[in-house]
C-alpha cells in the first residue's frame, strides 16, 4: 500500500521531519519561504494531508480546488483563525491543532514581555550596546515594580492559567480575569482570582493586562481606542495571543499620548509587518512571534501533528480535532 502524501508548508524541527519522512510520502518546504496561494492550492489538489502553520492563510479560495484530494489539515499551532473553518467543514476536511504542548513556554514569554516592558529591559540593553551608558545613578532608567501588582488576564485558558501561576506564586501578583467561559470555582480559588463580568470591568482595576484569547471574529480589535483609554495611566499591555486582538493604530496613539505606560508584543496585526511607529518607540518591547519558540515545544508541536495524522489515516478520531 502506498503511503499517504503529506505537504508541509514550512520547515519543521529536524526530529519531526525525520519522522514524517519515515511515515509518509512527504513534501517538505526546503527553502522555508511562504507558499503562494497557487502553491497551497496545488497542495490541496495533490496531497492527502496539508500541514500549515499559523502564518499560512488557508482561505476558502485555497481549498476551492478541483479535484480536492486533501482530507485533513494538520495545523502546526494551537490557534486556527488563519483557517476558514466553515469552508473546511463544507469541503469535508478535518482540521486539527496542537494544544497543551506550548502552554508553559508561551506563558514564560508573556512573563518575559511583562518584565521587559515595565523594567525597560529592551531600552536598557540598547542603551548599553550603543555605548550610551555612563554609569549607575539613582534616577537612571527607573521602571515599574512587578511584585505585588495586579495582573488582568483576558481569557483564562491553559496559557493564561500558566501565567497566573507564575505571576501569583512567583511574584505575589493579584489575579483578575475575564473569560466568557469561566473555569470552575476550584480553579478560581487556587489563584485567589477575581472574576470580572466584562472586559470593561477588568481594565481599570489592574496594572498589567495580558491577552490570552483567540483572534478573529468578535475578538478583532477587542482592545480598541475606547478600551485602551479605560486602562490605568501607568498600566502595561501584553500580547502573546493574536495580533488582530489589538487595534495597532489605536495602541500607537495610546503609547504616544501616555494613556498607558507601555506594551510588550509578540504578535502583530499584519504580521510580519509591524506598525512603523511602534518601531520608533522605547516604551514597547517587540518580539518576532517567539511564544512557543523553544526546541522542546516546537518538537512537541510537530509530534502532536504527527499523532493526529496517524490517528486519522488509521481511521480513528484525531485527538485534537477542531472540525
Amino acid at each position: 500500500m502506498s503511503k499517504p502524501k503529506v505537504v508541509v508548508t514550512r520547515r519543521w524541527p529536524e526530529a519531526v521531519e525525520k519522522v514524517l519522512r519515515e511515515l509518509y510520502d512527504v513534501q517538505l518546504n526546503e527553502d522555508d519561504v511562504p507558499m503562494s496561494t497557487e502553491q497551497l492550492q496545488e497542495a490541496f489538489r495533490t496531497a492527502d494531508a496539508v500541514c500549515p502553520t499559523v502564518s499560512d492563510r488557508i482561505t476558502a479560495e485555497v481549498m476551492d480546488v478541483e479535484p480536492l484530494k486533501a482530507r485533513i489539515i494538520g495545523n502546526f499551532g494551537v490557534g486556527f483563525n488563519h483557517i476558514d473553518l466553515e469552508a473546511a467543514k463544507a469541503k469535508g476536511l478535518v482540521v486539527t491543532n496542537t494544544p497543551e504542548v506550548l502552554t508553559d513556554c508561551t506563558a514564560d514569554l508573556a512573563m518575559t514581555l511583562l518584565l521587559m516592558a515595565c523594567r525597560r529591559a529592551g531600552e536598557g540593553e540598547r542603551h548599553v550596546r550603543n555605548g550610551e551608558w555612563t554609569g549607575w545613578r539613582p534616577t537612571h532608567m527607573m521602571g515599574t515594580k512587578v511584585t505585588g501588582k495586579k495582573l488582568g488576564l483576558i481569557g483564562f485558558g491553559r496559557i493564561a492559567r500558566a501565567m497566573a501561576h507564575k505571576a501569583h506564586f512567583g511574584f505575589g501578583m493579584k489575579i483578575y480575569y475575564y473569560d466568557p467561559y469561566p473555569p470552575s470555582e476550584e480553579v478560581e480559588n487556587h489563584f485567589g482570582a477575581i472574576r470580572c463580568d466584562t472586559v470593561e470591568e477588568l481594565l481599570p482595576q489592574v496594572d498589567f493586562v495580558s491577552l490570552h484569547c483567540p483572534g478573529g471574529g468578535s475578538n478583532t480589535h477587542l482592545l480598541n481606542a475606547e478600551r485602551l483609554r479605560m486602562m490605568r495611566r501607568g498600566a502595561y499591555l501584553i500580547n502573546t495571543a493574536r495580533g488582530d486582538v489589538i487595534d495597532e493604530a489605536a495602541l500607537v496613539d495610546a503609547l504616544r499620548e501616555g494613556i498607558i505606560a507601555g506594551a510588550g508584543l509578540d504578535v502583530f496585526e499584519k504580521e510580519p509587518q509591524v506598525h512603523p511607529e511602534l518601531l520608533k518607540m522605547e516604551n514597547v518591547v517587540l518580539l518576532p512571534h517567539l511564544g512557543s519558540a523553544t526546541v522542546e515545544t516546537r518538537v512537541a508541536m510537530g509530534m502532536r501533528v504527527v499523532e493526529n495524522l496517524k490517528a486519522f489515516f488509521a481511521g480513528e478520531p484525531p485527538r485534537d480535532r477542531v472540525v
